[in-house]
């Protein structure tokens, strides 16, 4: 297609590591596109983006924001991503609307390892990404192809340098872009201004011309064979090979600038327009539905006190108007989103990113159609929910909250499906899971200020168990005289250790009808009870219990008196046992990059692990995947120390595998823990 043909509307979605910033990005495109007349900030907290009370409250996004605007006559929807690894589901998802990613990282070599998740996510899905490298004013003595170097080892695509820049005393005052061969003086918070290619750089820019040429000739052979006799190839020739290979996420081109002072801000701008593929080949790529269907993607959903429910969804194909069935469902309302402004419109076309209201079946993920085609769930390469790596336990500040607190967390998950809710089957507790300690802490914040529900967190408890290294004999009676009939039971018992994973089994041997077969029952539910806390204070585990013997009363004995007697057997005799804690082992499975390896070691065994190992990961190229076993009691804030010794990117998932005895000030820590906790009820 040729470079300059006008296009249906786009979408581009900003991602990158935090602090590497998108958001000041996004300010400056929409500035240069003339959606806004003043830029905000993320200092000031008035930026079209990170508008919620959450992300001002810690000037970093918290949620993706989505802003429409029109430029040089083409509609346009950019996505502003969260950076932060913890935040990794919101980016995920919204990428799926995107034609294009737009890559935003800093000019420092040393942050390149950041990227190289993400990078894999974009070309597993084949989803075409431009690199842009912000914060070139900061770039100093370094070369741009030195930063572009680095981010190439740790990028699969060919990363294919779009300028080169123009420096006076040190800083880089422009750009001479590659294919026009044209240069461009920075001119901060202005258009830049085309200036003559100096001499001095005309021997760097040829060099770096044939470079970019060879690099996309690679998959162009009318191009390779004009580079082979010498003759140049016209710049629409190179635009539109750019724009074929770029679709097709064989090559990542690179610009530079500064968001900060919107320089090559514009030139992103007109790369995006001209090269950045239409919606018709982003609905191939991704499968959708054939032409003639009117179907949509939902990529977030969000709840509001006035708006109610909304599902941000790209148009793939077809049109949508308001009232008509999606999904199975009535579209009651369209809205164009601008930051946290919705405008409401009649209709959206294909191409468009909109937000359709109140329709209360439909999740995150879900792929929509017209008429009575229904729900066609998420696509086949939707993303994985990230395993949890971090837990609260939360706790209504106000008991009159604690009833809406479950339907008020509900309504999180939906809006953020990487939010997990359980309820422990052990101590009752409401825990939250996610993917660390700001995850979970804005979470909280979202509790009071959508939801009017304040809430505090604390480390879940561990489900430990307790079992036996040896058995006893006890015979117990209960008697008890009262006006009428009284209440008898006797019985006696055989108490013995069975093998790990056994739970508590009962075992009747009693002969001659000493306890009548009418509260065998019972007794086996009493000592079933007793087992629910043993001497220590967690479940008893792995107990075998036979009953041998006992007596009864023909007047006295009842279902009550024998269940009681079984409680108070087990509570005599189970000190004499030597009672031991068993505590969770976990199987983990840590993964960061080859160079930080050795950290992991230390970090397993300074919490009484056990490394078992370690092999290259599947499917990424110098990262490896270490093996360990690690008691589940220290596990709240692993994730914390492990992404501070791999710069952010390592990560975990657990399994559980065992319980094993513990020993030593951990157990004798928990077991007081315990104490204090049931002295407290």
């Amino acid at each position: 297609m040729p470079h300059n043909t006008l296009r249906t509307a786009r979408c581009a979605a900003l991602v990158g590591p935090y602090l590497a910033g998108k958001t000041t990005l996004l300010e400056s495109l929409l500035f240069a596109a003339g959606a806004i007349t003043r830029k905000g900030s993320v200092r000031d907290g008035n930026s079209v983006g990170d508008s919620a009370p959450e992300a001002k409250a810690r000037k970093m996004t918290t949620e993706v924001n989505a802003a429409c605007f029109d430029y040089l006559g083409e509609r346009w929807s950019v996505l502003d991503c969260p950076g932060s690894v913890e935040l990794v589901c919101e980016s995920q998802n919204a990428l799926m609307a995107a034609d294009v990613a737009v890559v935003v990282a800093e000019a420092a070599p040393d942050k390149a390892v950041l990227l190289a998740p993400l990078f894999k996510f974009l070309d597993d899905r084949r989803i075409p990404h431009i690199l842009f490298i912000n914060k070139i004013d900061a770039l100093g003595d370094q070369s741009v192809r030195a930063v572009v170097a680095a981010y190439q080892a740790v990028s699969a695509r060919k990363l294919v340098l779009r300028a080169v820049p123009m420096r006076e005393g040190g800083t880089v005052t422009g750009l001479v872009d590659l294919v026009s061969e044209r240069a461009w003086r920075f001119n901060p918070h202005k258009p830049s201004n085309l200036v003559p290619l100096p001499d001095a750089l005309k021997a760097d820019e040829g060099e770096a011309r044939r470079a970019m040429l060879e690099s996309i000739a690679d998959f162009d052979d009318a191009l390779l064979e004009k580079l082979l006799e010498d003759m140049a190839p016209d710049p629409g020739e190179v635009y539109d090979s750019m724009a074929h290979e770029l679709a097709d996420d064989l090559i990542v081109p690179v610009f530079f600038g500064s968001a900060e002072n919107d320089n090559g801000v514009r030139r992103l701008l007109k790369a995006l327009r001209h090269e950045g593929p239409e919606v018709a080949v982003t609905a191939a790529r991704v499968d959708a539905p054939p032409s003639g269907t009117t179907a949509v993607q939902v990529v977030k959903t969000l709840t509001g006190s006035h708006a109610g429910k909304l599902s941000l969804a790209r148009v793939w194909r077809g049109e949508v108007t308001d009232g008509m069935s999606l999904g199975g469902e009535r579209v009651s309302g369209i809205f164009r989103p601008f930051g946290h402004e919705m405008t409401k419109i009649p209709s959206a076309k294909a191409g468009d990113l909109v937000a359709l209201g109140r329709l209360e079946r439909v999740t995150t993920g879900d792929r929509l159609t017209d008429g009575g085609r229904g729900n066609h769930g998420a696509p086949t390469d939707w993303p994985e929910r990230p395993t949890p790596v971090h837990g609260l336990a939360l706790h209504a500040e106000h008991r009159n909250d604690d009833v809406k607190l479950s339907s008020a967390i509900q309504k999180l998950t939906e809006e953020d499906p990487s939010l997990i809710l359980e309820t422990a089957p052990d101590s009752g507790e409401l825990v939250l899971w996610g993917q660390g300690d700001i995850h979970l802490r804005i979470a909280m914040d979202r509790l009071r200020s959508k939801h009017n529900v304040a809430v505090k967190g604390v480390a879940p408890q561990i489900p430990y168990r307790e079992t036996i290294r040896k058995g006893t004999s006890h015979h117990a009676r209960f008697k008890r005289q009262t006006g009428g009939h009284g209440q008898f039971a006797d019985i006696q018992i055989a108490i013995r250790p069975l093998p790990r994973g056994s739970g508590i089994q009962f075992e009747d041997a009693v002969v001659g009808g000493a306890v009548p077969r009418q509260f065998i029952g019972s007794v086996e539910a009493g000592i079933r009870e007793a087992a629910a806390r043993g001497p220590l204070g967690f479940p008893l585990v792995d107990v075998v219990v036979t009953l041998t013997g006992g007596q009864f009363h023909a007047v006295d004995s009842s279902d009550m008196a024998f269940k009681t007697v079984a409680r108070q057997a087990m509570a005599e005799a189970l000190p004499a046992c030597d009672p031991v804690l068993l505590e969770p082992l976990l199987t983990v499975t840590i993964a960061v990059p080859s160079d930080f390896t050795p950290k992991i070691q230390r970090l397993v065994s300074g919490r009484r692990g056990q490394l078992m190992g370690f092999d290259a990961r599947p499917g990424w190229p110098g990262w490896d995947e270490v093996q360990a076993s690690l008691p589940q009691a220290e596990m709240q804030d692993l994730i914390v120390e492990l992404r501070s010794l791999s710069l952010g990117v390592g990560t975990y998932v657990w399994r559980f595998d065992r319980l094993q005895e513990a020993l030593g000030r951990a157990a004798d820590r928990a077991i007081d823990q315990r104490r204090e906790t049931l002295a407290a009820q």
